[in-house]
């Protein structure tokens, strides 16, 4: 499939994205087509105003650095802007009601990007406001990740059905996105976790039913080198989350010296497997040096690539095309 030609089956329907489990493939298709587009005209030096005159209020409960950057330069080049609200400087660190700084925010902007702890947190913005809703991320997902993922894998691999992708480590946000975006497409996910730290049974429920319709495969085991073999894609994320630092100790003793992708899984993966993480990432253990700054890593692409599938989600979303 040739993602630049691609014909959506039909007219864009989402008025949010909180998890890609709520997008059809075929949504899903047109954002990273649309995602490519966007990324060549912005190479080309074109001038982009799918979001003249818009804003979009971007509520941080969790620190960034990719997510901020991406999505607060994606809508200025799209004409826009971007409104940086951390919930230390809002009424909504200080116990305001979601639902009425949904209903306020409302009023004055185009649309709201929150990166925060809880996934109910963001669903009721989506409840109680009228505009859309951007997961930027959650304790539970990070779709805006697996969008830039899947169009990284796309642009290295020049396909997504019938690949094979292995997650070794948590099975955190990153590992539930992954297993819902990868089976919605046709992509084989398995997950290598150790006991305690397997990703939700719901999720995997849902990646289960995905692989069921779409034709792919979805694994979750304990053994990296199982998930490993064969794979065209390996990715992994750090061990210990943000609000997680408590359990830091833990984790390094439950993950340390097996839940790694070090060159013993690049041997049994294919040989042009490519490596993803979705950064920051600590060298020496959720990866080595040798596979991160090595040639199978593709890293830096996959983190620009965070600004070309958010500029796709917010004019999907916000702009004319919605």
């Amino acid at each position: 499939m040739n993602l630049l030609e691609y014909t959506a089956l039909r007219p864009f329907a989402q008025r949010h994205l909180l998890t890609l489990q709520d997008w059809t493939e075929d949504e899903m298709y047109q954002c990273l087509s649309l995602a490519l587009k966007l990324k060549a005209a912005q190479k080309r030096g074109e001038r982009q105003t799918q979001l003249a005159g818009k804003t979009l209020a971007m509520i941080f409960s969790k620190s960034s650095t990719r997510t901020r950057v991406s999505f607060e330069v994606g809508a200025t080049q799209l004409g826009g802007s971007a409104l940086f609200l951390s919930t230390s400087d809002i009424q909504l660190g200080r116990g305001e009601p979601i639902a009425d700084t949904a209903r306020v925010l409302s009023r004055m902007v185009d649309g709201i990007m929150i990166r925060t702890f809880k996934q109910s947190d963001l669903e009721d913005l989506a409840r109680y406001g009228s505009i859309p809703v951007i997961n930027g991320l959650t304790d539970e997902f990070h779709p805006c990740q697996v969008l830039a993922d899947l169009l990284t894998v796309y642009e290295k691999k020049g396909a997504l059905k019938g690949l094979k992708l292995a997650f070794v480590g948590d099975g955190n946000n990153m590992a539930h996105s992954l297993l819902i975006g990868c089976s919605k497409l046709g992509i084989d996910v398995a997950v290598a976790s150790p006991d305690g730290y397997k990703p939700k049974a719901e999720y995997v429920a849902w990646a289960v039913q995905n692989a069921q319709e779409h034709g792919s495969r979805v694994t979750v085991c304990t053994d990296p080198l199982e998930a490993c073999r064969d794979a065209d894609v390996l990715y992994t994320d750090v061990w210990a989350s943000m609000g997680q630092e408590g359990e830091a100790k833990a984790r390094r003793k439950a993950f340390g010296g097996v839940y790694q992708i070090n060159d013993a899984c690049l041997s049994i993966a294919k040989p042009d497997a490519i490596f993803l993480h979705c950064l920051p990432a600590h060298r020496g253990e959720e990866v080595t040096t040798s596979v991160i700054d090595g040639p199978h890593s593709v890293i830096f692409d996959e983190a620009e690539n965070r600004l070309h599938a958010q500029k796709a989600v917010m004019c999907l979303l916000m702009g004319e095309r919605a």
